[in-house]
């Protein structure tokens, strides 16, 4: 590869597995990291779709995609999400934790099945993805979590138990530095703030309430929370670990 072709695909020969790449954020990540040159593989739950559609993006600008139904809740299927990664592409060399989903409500009335569900996706997942990953992942890997600048700043009442799961993301993301720091493998996270996403679409209700504390006077869009994961995936983010990268138009400044 020329000096040239590893500026503009800084991650040909990688292999990226990005959970909940179906839509919003893990889509636009997906479509990133297949325009660095790494091959993606994603899952997805509901939307089968919409996961095509992705696979359909990627393989029609020249890359590779495969698309796995895996809900991240189930440490089954996200164990059989990262064989099959494997098995197609050879390695886990990324690992994006995107797939999150958000229930809630005031403390004194979200249903205990609601907060066993929101950890099995949101803590759960995020540890059996890694455990499983880091077990393929080479030295020079990345493992990427998408946060959420809530842990920073609550806006509104009702997300105390999204907040919960992703603040244990946060702790988990900080202890795994030293677990994979001697093997070269690095562990970052990726805390959107207010974003354009199905969960949380501009111009819905909670736009309203925190549209006024955006600095930059707008919403985030995917594919800037995806073009800060594509750095931290890439080479020149080889000394960057533990960090906590804040992407929200200044909200919690």
């Amino acid at each position: 590869m020329s000096n040239n072709e590893a500026t503009l695909k800084p991650l040909s020969g990688k292999t990226a597995l990005v959970t909940g790449g179906s839509r919003s954020i893990g889509a636009a990540v997906a479509r990133r990291l297949a325009a660095d040159g790494a091959a993606v593989a994603i899952t997805y739950s509901a939307s089968p779709d919409k996961a095509r559609q992705v696979v359909a993006d990627i393989e029609a600008a020249g890359g590779r995609a495969i698309a796995i139904e895996a809900d991240a809740g189930s440490p089954e299927a996200v164990r059989a999400a990262v064989t099959r990664t494997v098995t197609a592409f050879g390695a886990v060399d990324i690992l994006v934790n995107n797939a999150g989903i958000a229930l809630g409500g005031p403390i004194d009335e979200i249903r205990f099945e609601d907060y066993e569900r929101m950890i099995a996706v949101n803590v759960t997942g995020v540890f059996v993805a890694t455990q499983e990953a880091v077990r393929h992942m080479p030295s020079g890997g990345r493992v990427i979590h998408i946060g959420s600048s809530m842990t920073r700043y609550a806006a509104f009442p009702t997300a105390s138990l999204y907040t919960l799961t992703k603040g244990a993301v946060t702790g988990f993301n900080r202890s795994l530095v030293r677990d994979l720091g001697p093997r070269g493998i690095t562990v970052n996270t990726v805390h959107p703030g207010p974003t354009d996403t199905d969960m949380n679409p501009d111009g819905g209700p909670v736009s309203q309430i925190v549209g006024p504390g955006m600095a930059i006077g707008r919403y985030g869009k995917p594919e800037e929370v995806a073009h800060v994961v594509a750095f931290l995936a890439g080479p020149q983010a080889a000394f960057v670990t533990g960090a906590d990268v804040v992407a929200d138009g200044g909200f919690t400044a």
